[in-house]
């Protein structure tokens, strides 16, 4: 293996975390005798949807009330050059397939845990969107790569075709929905605002609640090409918020602006542990090695800046995302727990802003 693929390669120990057995809880009795209603639905939309190697894409959902509907962006690590996408390469750093445990909802524990009492999305429909394509949810079309060694590698980049087949599924399914929480972890949190802009065009009568779990530390320059690479641009909404971004210096971030500017009286927020290691791997493959926790802090206070509605939550540790992990339900700072500040984000009771490095808490 040559140096430029051993050194972008240590990263996929995130995928340890994020895909791996912390993602597979053991089964318990309880979760075998959920009833009916409470149970896994799984739907293969076809069509243009994707995974990125050509495998079928499909999608879960658990019915509840009507009313109140969360959609999950899952996460699973990220590719955009030939070496990090082709499957060839072990570790892969980024799921490949939708059939995967790690985007089984079944298997995953926080806002999944169906027979937990604490869970504050006990009841509600839960539509949760797995992760294959290596893009964020983001990309436009197929983008054929090459890799170090000349191979050429044809990904699908059909993150945004994939998600519509679920929030089409949410349109005819469930078009009475009066609340809507709209959530992702890890990838699924880059997406996750300009997804909840999606989702508020399609409904003026709800309320629409934004969370991203796991992705405020992302600041680099490389991001812009990455965002380019993906066809992140391609295919979304024709609103001027989009037609002001500058392409050559977009950032995660500018996902948050869009969706503020069109819906200011939408409710978002952001978790993330400061110290997030798959993050700083991530941030080490994009060139830039500073630690997350000063770039997390420095992300949150520009959108505080621009979005003075915003909530965040800056817990203690070096964990990636919450809500697929029990930790959700112990996971807190400043005497503040987030499965509380999530149940209040969700009910649409105000929250405040929470970090441990405001009380120097964090180590």
């Amino acid at each position: 293996m040559n140096a430029r693929i051993s050194a972008l390669l240590f990263a996929p120990v995130l995928l340890a975390l994020v895909a791996g057995c912390e993602a597979r809880p053991p089964a318990s009795v309880e979760a075998a005798a959920l009833s009916e209603a409470e149970t896994w639905a799984t739907i293969e939309p076809g069509g243009e949807t994707l995974c990125a190697t050509g495998t079928p894409f499909r999608f879960h959902v658990r019915s509840g009330d009507p009313e109140r509907v969360m959609v999950f962006l899952n996460g699973g690590g990220a590719c955009w050059s030939g070496d990090l996408c082709d499957v060839k390469t072990e570790p892969t750093p980024y799921t490949p397939f939708a059939e995967m445990d790690s985007n089984n909802p079944a298997l995953l524990e926080g806002v999944f845990d169906g027979v937990n009492p604490a869970n504050p999305f006990a009841g509600w429909t839960q539509v949760f969107v797995p992760y294959c394509t290596g893009d964020s949810h983001l990309g436009g079309g197929d983008v054929t790569y090459t890799t170090s060694a000349g191979q050429e590698v044809t990904i699908h980049h059909r993150g945004k075709a994939n998600v519509q087949a679920a929030l089409d599924w949410m349109y005819a399914n469930r078009a009475d929905a009066s609340r809507i929480f709209l959530t992702g972890g890890s990838a699924g949190a880059i997406a996750s605002p300009y997804y909840a802009g999606v989702v508020a065009d399609h409904y003026p009568q709800a309320d629409v609640v934004h969370l991203a779990d796991g992705a405020g530390g992302y600041r680099s320059p490389a991001i812009a090409g990455v965002l380019e690479a993906w066809g992140a641009f391609k295919g979304v909404p024709d609103w001027p918020e989009f037609a002001a971004i500058d392409r050559a210096a977009a950032t995660t971030e500018d996902f948050f602006r869009v969706t503020a500017t069109r819906y200011p009286q939408m409710q978002m927020a952001r978790f993330d542990n400061v110290d997030d290691q798959v993050q700083q791997d991530f941030l080490t493959l994009l060139g830039t090695g500073e630690p997350v926790r000063g770039l997390l802090a420095a992300n949150n206070a520009d959108l505080a800046r621009d979005i003075p509605t915003i909530r965040t939550f800056e817990a203690p540790g070096n964990a990636h995302t919450s809500l697929r992990f029990s930790r959700f339900y112990t996971e807190e700072a400043g005497g503040v727990k987030l499965v509380d500040w999530v149940r209040d984000l969700a009910n649409g009771e105000p929250v405040a802003n929470v970090s441990c490095q405001s009380d120097q808490s964090c180590d």
